[in-house]
């Protein structure tokens, strides 16, 4: 699933070899959603940990990103983890300041087959979502 995101710069990391063949680079992207700014981190991967060279923190971008998942079995029990693995970072409009209307989240490549059934305008995925937000008893 591809998205993208727009905000601040808050940090940027030093890149990470993880294993001989693998090595990242996370920054946290500073997101203005209401009244309290969200502080989201995401990860840029081999080949692509040199994208964030040119920014610096305070630099407001737009990020492209996909949802990736994993699971994994540690001593007999399922742990799942998430990432947002940014693949493209643009220079934003504001030029270092946050957002006038907010942060911005939103599908990258809309899919003409099938409208999202998702109604947060905020966060839009290509693929339904499990439940609709009636469904789910969470509190926020």
């Amino acid at each position: 699933m591809a998205y993208e995101a727009t905000g601040r710069l808050h940090e940027i990391f030093d890149e990470q070899q993880v294993s001989e063949k693998f090595r990242k680079r996370e920054f946290v992207l500073e997101v203005v959603d209401g009244q309290y700014p969200e502080h989201i981190k995401f990860q840029l991967v081999q080949d692509k940990t040199a994208l964030i060279d040119p920014y610096k923190v305070g630099d407001e971008v737009k990020i492209s990103f996909n949802l990736r998942g994993r699971g994994f079995n540690k001593n007999g029990q399922m742990l799942y983890f998430t990432n947002l693995e940014a693949w493209r970072i643009e220079a934003g409009t504001g030029g270092g300041a946050a957002p006038q209307g907010g942060g911005n989240f939103q599908q990258a490549a809309p899919r003409a087959a099938a409208p999202a059934a998702n109604s947060n305008p905020n966060l839009r995925a290509s693929a339904a979502p499990i439940a609709s937000d009636d469904d789910n008893d969470l509190p926020f």
